[in-house]
């Protein structure tokens, strides 16, 4: 439907109204979408954007009503993210140069790149130099004062920084853009306490590295809620695995070594699938509670063949969307958040799955 009302547009500008055919909507939705309000679902904001990239629409000058969006000059965005096996943080880097289109409309041209994971100085140095050819820079930062001095160093020349899944306190950043990590450790204890019952269990953890923030708030929250409510479980430790299958795979063998009656694991980083590979060589991914993060396809999998029980997540396209509407606000003079979507957890079983 929609690209057949673009094929028989003829060559002139496009204005608000054939975005607003093309797409589908009325014509206010185009405008809240084109100036950034907030209001509009995901899935129609998206359609507006692709709509408007189809048709090559340049915004004009604000009309008599101000009701037209005007956007300055093209910003150049870097992503910095760690490498490795986290799935769900490949996604997210790949997202960001396969979607050019849905950034069109803002003016901005986006880049990834990968920096070695848990390396504070290879980040703090790849701050350094993409602050030296960006306009704005989104980085999950680890909580080392290397990288909190090279954020304060960007901001202080005008480069603006948001912290994406993982926060950095004591950091002038512009903005974060994630889950309230606390909230999700919480909800993974919950499930867990309610999926193993009122009954002495134990339970483990494996985290990527605590040097992410996210990971010790989640860590954290888990360990809240186990203590105020499922009080008979017993918390057998933390393992760090580096978002590394193996790693994960071998933590997880030495866990079930350990504690033959091991009744659930709370995997708070990636590479989940070194977790379930281990709990199906021991005869226990039928019968360990798993919990894990990022709906991608190896969890997906996993939910379907039922090694694991729930994935929390959140939307890839709306956490970079996010960041982008943040930029462009700050561009255009508005304060960051106008628009900005809070960042909701989802909590994903093999019943529900999208």
């Amino acid at each position: 439907m929609l690209f057949d009302v673009i094929r028989t547009m003829t060559t002139k500008a496009a204005r608000i109204p054939d975005i607003a055919r093309a797409a589908g909507v009325s014509t206010a939705t185009v405008d809240r979408v084109l100036n950034r309000r907030p209001g509009v679902r995901t899935a129609t904001l998206q359609r507006v954007l692709r709509a408007a990239v189809e048709l090559d629409y340049v915004p004009a000058q604000a009309d008599a009503h101000g009701s037209a969006a005007t956007l300055a000059g093209s910003m150049r965005l870097s992503f910095l993210l760690p490498a490795g096996h986290n799935r769900f943080i490949r996604m997210l880097g790949d997202m960001v140069g396969y979607a050019q289109e849905h950034w069109a409309p803002f003016n901005v041209r986006c880049r990834t790149e990968f920096i070695a994971s848990f390396d504070p100085l290879a980040l703090a140095a790849a701050l350094r130099r993409h602050g030296k050819r960006s306009d704005g820079v989104v980085v999950m930062a680890l909580e080392h004062p290397a990288v909190r001095e090279a954020v304060a160093e960007l901001v202080e020349r005008g480069v603006p920084v948001i912290t994406l899944i993982s926060d950095l306190s004591n950091s002038p950043r512009v903005a974060y853009v994630g889950l309230d990590n606390r909230a999700a450790g919480r909800t993974a204890g919950y499930l867990i306490g309610r999926f193993i019952g009122a009954r002495p269990a134990k339970v483990a953890l494996i985290a990527g590295s605590l040097s992410y923030r996210a990971h010790e708030e989640r860590e954290a929250g888990f360990l809240h809620v186990i203590d105020e409510m499922f009080k008979p479980l017993q918390v057998v430790g933390l393992r760090e695995g580096h978002d590394d299958a193996e790693q994960n795979y071998r933590q997880t063998r030495a866990l079930i070594d350990q504690h033959p009656d091991l009744a659930g694991i709370y995997n708070i980083g990636g590479a989940s699938d070194g977790v379930a590979r281990a709990l199906r060589e021991a005869g226990r991914d039928q019968k360990v509670v798993f919990i894990g993060h990022g709906l991608t396809p190896d969890t997906r999998a996993l939910l379907i063949d039922g090694s694991m029980d729930a994935v929390i997540t959140q939307s890839p396209h709306t956490t970079l969307m996010n960041c982008v509407r943040i930029f462009a606000n700050l561009r255009d003079g508005r304060e960051a958040l106008v628009g900005v979507e809070n960042t909701r957890s989802q909590v994903i079983f093999r019943e529900n799955l999208p």
